[in-house]
């Protein structure tokens, strides 16, 4: 219903998302298909649990899919954020889905964890499979560099997770917009990558209030929950680009380039990024597993007469 009310271009899903959506009264059509999915195609539990999880993401991906004329980003299990054949093999999966409901890979991001092997299994699925890949979980300037030189579609740099971290271990609590350390963030990643020429699209997100979008005028694309979008709207001002090619390739950033054990480094020198990557997995990883209870739940507490 939102994105019908604010017509966005593209939209994005996470395993949070999808978890909160699939208790909702209103989907549960979906959720039953799912189920009926996974059970058809038989298995072990574990097998059929799994199946019906992708299934569902697929499915919630197809019904965004009707009512935005661009892409919808469906996310790769965050349990396997440090496999990266594994990742491989189940973005695979999800566009072989989505192929089944009728939709090209010209309409899919799949998103990865942007964990050196998450970045190197991009690097894979665009250049040999010609799937579009969205790099999520991105808090360091490593991160981003390394995403720019595996030559990914689109990379999704947190802007308001970096703001919390900042808010909970300094002694600063409120930033004007443009001192925000995650618009910081963001701004020098977009300008990096203008004045290197990367084709990489740079797609700021997760943002805490509208100072912080305002404040990244100009970026590529910017992802807005409606919450967010409710309050922008109600706004009638004239916004200006903070943000520009011209100014990017006039700033004084040089040129890096980083093998595994550069990033590894850089990363780490990062103690924000650090935390922030490992919290974000392990909290989507949690909801994946929420998820597939619930799936487990429907499939099978009926048949061992619970």
């Amino acid at each position: 219903s939102a994105i019908d009310e604010y017509k966005p271009l593209d939209a994005t899903t996470n395993p949070s998302l999808i978890l909160t959506a699939a208790q909702m009264p209103v989907y549960q059509k979906l959720v039953d298909d799912a189920v009926a999915y996974g059970k058809k195609l038989g298995g072990s539990e574990e097998e059929q649990i799994k199946n019906a999880s992708d299934k569902l993401f697929v499915l919630f991906g197809a019904e965004i899919l009707k009512r935005i004329p661009g892409r919808v980003s469906t996310e790769v299990d965050a349990r396997l954020s440090f496999d990266k054949e594994g990742m491989i093999q189940r973005a695979r999966r999800l566009i072989d889905l989505y192929k089944e409901a009728g939709i090209g890979k010209d309409r899919i991001l799949i998103k990865l964890s942007s964990t050196w092997e998450g970045i190197q299994a991009g690097k894979v699925l665009e250049a040999e499979y010609g799937i579009h890949c969205n790099m999520t979980l991105l808090f360091s300037f490593a991160q981003a560099v390394a995403c720019a030189e595996a030559g990914v579609t689109l990379i999704s740099p947190f802007v308001g997770r970096i703001l919390d971290w900042y808010v909970a271990n300094g002694d600063k609590k409120t930033y004007e917009p443009s001192e925000d350390p995650g618009v910081k963030s963001v701004t020098k990643i977009y300008n990096y990558y203008k004045k290197f020429g990367y084709k990489t699209i740079v797609m700021g997100a997760s943002f805490r209030n509208t100072g912080e979008i305002k404040a990244l005028t100009g970026c590529d694309y910017l992802t807005i929950s409606p919450k967010l979008l409710a309050e922008l709207s109600k706004e009638h001002i004239k916004l200006t680009p903070t943000l520009s090619v011209k100014e990017a390739q006039a700033c004084d950033l040089e040129k890096i380039h980083l093998d595994e054990k550069a990033f590894r480094w850089h990363h780490n020198e990062d103690q924000m990024a650090v935390e922030k990557l490992s919290d974000g997995i392990r909290k989507f990883a949690a909801d994946a597993v929420k998820l597939e209870r619930m799936l487990k739940e429907r499939m099978f507490s009926a048949e061992n007469g619970k």
